[in-house]
């Protein structure tokens, strides 16, 4: 087991190393830079002045020269300074990031368990109503885009029924105490948490139902069955368990997925987190931000596959032999 977890974190450090370094290739072949930002916002500059920026942020010279600076300064724990918000990129993703967790794991929490209790029901009555309903929860949540989702919603149940808060993560004035402040912040991550979750909840719901039609159908089962077991034991002791399995890979496949579409839905409901740190990052060309981004989402990606595998090894004893 020990061997097998230093083994994923070196691949894991080895591919982080790759994404940084194609990131960074392919954001300096992108036209402009962040000066050209700062001038266009400003109302233009002379090439002297942009030559002088440049020159100060270390953008004039060579690209490897700057690679290699970037990868030591990461290998030390350091993503850099952010050149427009002129303040350290670690603080800034710290700043935003606790928004864009918290929606993140509840829409997953919340996908993961009723997409595989939605599953699970479906397929023991798999020619009934609710079986259907699942296929067609499935079918819509493959084919609707999350922003076009979040808009509908936030059209639905804060425009025309006034039930949650529209925008933001906080009310202004704040509630007074931390119990207060607390749910005030559950009330506004209702809508961002559905609107996320509803769409991969179709994903575990289908996968879930699959798994659990071709358990049910197992030599075990049925000898369960024989021996006179509840159905109770059989659902939940003996094929929820490994059942379960495929909807574990695809959780731990999919955290880079849902982590992406959070940062579109922070975009539409005006969460303070990394979704729109991101965006302004984007269109203000500040690399180390786009950089430090795109490092913490590989990173998280990495990390939840090496989870997803020890998870693997505690649901199935087989595969530590394997191993």
């Amino acid at each position: 087991m020990k061997q097998a977890i230093f083994q994923r974190i070196f691949l894991g450090i080895v591919m982080i190393t790759a994404v940084i370094i194609l990131n960074f290739f392919l954001l300096h072949a992108a036209p402009g830079d962040v000066v050209d930002a700062m001038l266009a916002e400003g109302g233009g500059g002379d090439p002297e002045l942009a030559a002088r920026l440049r020159a100060s942020y270390g953008l004039d010279e060579a690209t490897h020269i700057q690679l290699i600076k970037y990868l030591g300064q990461v290998f030390r724990g350091d993503l850099g300074y952010s050149f427009y918000y002129d303040q350290s990129v670690t603080e800034l993703l710290l700043g935003h990031l606790p928004t864009t967790l918290m929606l993140t794991i509840s829409a997953l929490i919340l996908a993961v368990v009723f997409g595989t209790l939605f599953g699970v029901y479906a397929a023991l009555k798999p020619k009934g109503i609710f079986s259907n309903f699942v296929t067609v929860l499935s079918l819509f949540g493959y084919a609707t885009p999350v922003f076009w989702l979040g808009m509908i919603i936030l059209l639905v149940f804060a425009l025309y029924l006034p039930l949650f808060p529209a925008f933001g993560i906080r009310s202004l004035p704040e509630p007074e105490h931390a119990v207060g402040r607390i749910l005030d912040i559950i009330h506004h991550l209702v809508l961002p948490t559905f609107t996320l979750a509803i769409l991969y909840l179709a994903s575990y719901s289908r996968i879930s139902r699959a798994s659990m039609l071709d358990v049910l159908g197992s030599d075990y089962i049925r000898t369960a069955r024989a021996k006179g077991l509840s159905e109770t034991k059989v659902i939940f002791k003996h094929s929820l368990k490994n059942a379960a399995m495929p909807v574990v890979t695809l959780a731990g496949l999919q955290l880079a997925q849902v982590f992406s579409g959070a940062i579109l839905v922070e975009t539409v409901f005006s969460l303070p987190g990394v979704g729109p740190l991101l965006y302004e990052s984007i269109v203000r060309r500040d690399f180390p931000v786009i950089l430090g981004v795109l490092f913490g989402a590989a990173s998280t990606t990495i990390i939840a596959n090496i989870i997803t595998d020890l998870i693997y090894k505690y649901m199935d004893p087989r595969i530590q032999s394997i191993t």
